[in-house]
């Protein structure tokens, strides 16, 4: 098991300079109903899977839309299930609630949520990363800063607001999609072959962590009153 030499913020402006990786595997999309008993027999043979989704992305407050997409990914392979054409099949629902394949992913509750609205199941053995990089002192919690600080490489952002429920998925929306997945998998690997912080030191980050926000927070509020009123000393 390697030392921990985790870094436990990254800034915006690093990031920028860090070389770009994405997922070079196979991607397959599964978009006919024929398709899903292969995919299955590969990802019911795997220990543990890297897994993300997709929603069409919403403007207006209070509107959301199902979930469009579903990628689970190995290290060589990813699936991407066009949930807006195949539905969430049993095979998949039964996936999530096999206890004995390890799924991960990131704020995953939301996206078990998310499919669970189309088929109902019981999660069993999913982990959310957010859950679990405290203990090893990493206190961003996005997808592509945690990535950052395990690899030191950036992973694209560039097709997240694009339309999942379109006809066809573009070559550039499939390997973002795939990339992503992929990404959740190869951090809980690293996590899992690093020595995390003693209980004590992940705690004390994390209290001085939550310090930081809150007074963050409250200069926010403070700036906020100021300008309030400034303007209302111009106004009068």
């Amino acid at each position: 098991m390697k030392e921990n030499h985790y870094i436990h913020h990254i800034a915006k402006d690093i990031l920028q300079w860090m070389p770009l990786a994405r997922f070079e595997g196979e991607v397959i999309i599964v978009d006919r109903p024929e398709q899903v008993n292969e995919a299955m027999d590969y990802l019911n043979r795997q220990n543990t899977i890297g897994v993300d989704t997709e929603s069409r992305p919403s403007f207006k407050r209070g509107v959301h839309y199902p979930t469009a997409l579903v990628q689970i990914a190995t290290e060589e392979r990813c699936y991407l299930f066009r949930l807006t054409h195949i539905g969430l099949p049993q095979a998949l629902a039964d996936l999530f609630a096999n206890p004995r394949i390890c799924k991960v992913g990131l704020a995953f509750r939301d996206d078990l949520n998310g499919l669970r609205r189309r088929r109902d199941f019981k999660p069993k053995n999913c982990i959310d990363l957010q859950s679990i990089v405290g203990k090893y002192g990493i206190l961003d919690l996005g997808l592509q800063k945690i990535f950052a600080i395990c690899f030191e490489k950036k992973i694209s952002k560039s097709q997240q607001l694009t339309n999942w429920e379109n006809s066809h998925l573009t070559p550039e929306q499939a390997r973002y999609a795939s990339t992503d997945a992929w990404a959740t998998l190869l951090i809980y690997k690293d996590l899992l072959s690093t020595k995390p912080l003693p209980p004590h030191e992940a705690e004390a980050l994390r209290r001085a962590e939550l310090e930081r926000q809150q007074q963050h927070q409250q200069e926010i509020i403070a700036l906020r009153e100021q300008a309030s009123l400034s303007t209302q000393n111009q106004t009068t």
